[in-house]
């Protein structure tokens, strides 16, 4: 991090509220923010892969909205005296390691990580948001509140795989791909952080809880993946 970032402060596992100015809540508004611009650029990208213009401009939506979601915490990350780009640097490795093993190569899987891809993120730092001062939690809320643009989603996917036996079977494996790798990548962001993992025990409690917070972003996936017919 920049030399203008703020010192950490003691994290209770108490349940009190964690200082707006810890280390950790700069970190989690660092991956999250690097987690948006990552998301605009991959569906700006994947909105080639759609076959209709509907789809194109669908996608674009979903794009912008990612980008003012980034922008939100480019401003909150300022207002605490931190350079978003040497706040973002320590996370660009994990993230990209993610989406790299992730690369959807037809529309539909483009879609169901979209979708389900990103609930699982948005589930992993919700849970966190709960042990942050409420104007701090507020900020996370906000960035991850799920768009009217997520039901365009639902019906292609819904619609195709009515269809499409073999379709429904290899998007239920993908979706369980998206999953592992998604929980890799957490897991391995907490290693590497300290203070992103004191946010985590400040919210869960200890490592067993840690692990019921894995297997509740399991439960919602399943829930998620459902929804989507497969």
């Amino acid at each position: 991090m920049g030399a203008q970032s703020p010192a950490a402060v003691g994290v209770s596992l108490s349940g009190s509220f964690i200082s707006a100015d810890d280390t950790g809540v700069i970190d989690l508004f660092a991956v999250l923010a690097y987690g948006e611009l990552s998301a605009f650029y991959r569906l700006a990208e994947e909105a080639k892969l759609s076959p209709t213009l509907r789809g194109k401009v669908a996608v674009a939506k979903m794009a912008a909205a990612e980008m003012r979601h980034f922008e939100t915490l480019e401003s909150a990350l300022a207002e605490r005296g931190v350079d978003i780009f040497d706040a973002m640097a320590p996370f660009v490795r994990a993230l990209d390691a993610y989406h790299d093993s992730t690369d959807p190569s037809t529309w539909l899987e483009s879609m169901v990580k979209f979708y389900v891809g990103d609930g699982i993120a948005a589930d992993f730092y919700t849970e966190i948001a709960g042990a942050l001062s409420p104007e701090v939690a507020a900020v996370v809320r906000d960035v991850l509140a799920e768009t009217s643009h997520s039901e365009f989603v639902v019906e292609e996917v819904r619609r195709a795989v009515a269809t499409s036996r073999s379709e429904r079977d290899r998007l239920t494996l993908w979706g369980r791909r998206l999953l592992g790798e998604a929980i890799t990548q957490a897991q391995y962001v907490m290693a590497q952080r300290d203070e992103l993992t004191e946010l985590v025990l400040a919210a869960t409690g200890d490592l067993n809880g840690i692990a019921a917070l894995f297997e509740r972003m399991q439960a919602s996936h399943a829930e998620r993946m459902a929804v989507l017919g497969i």
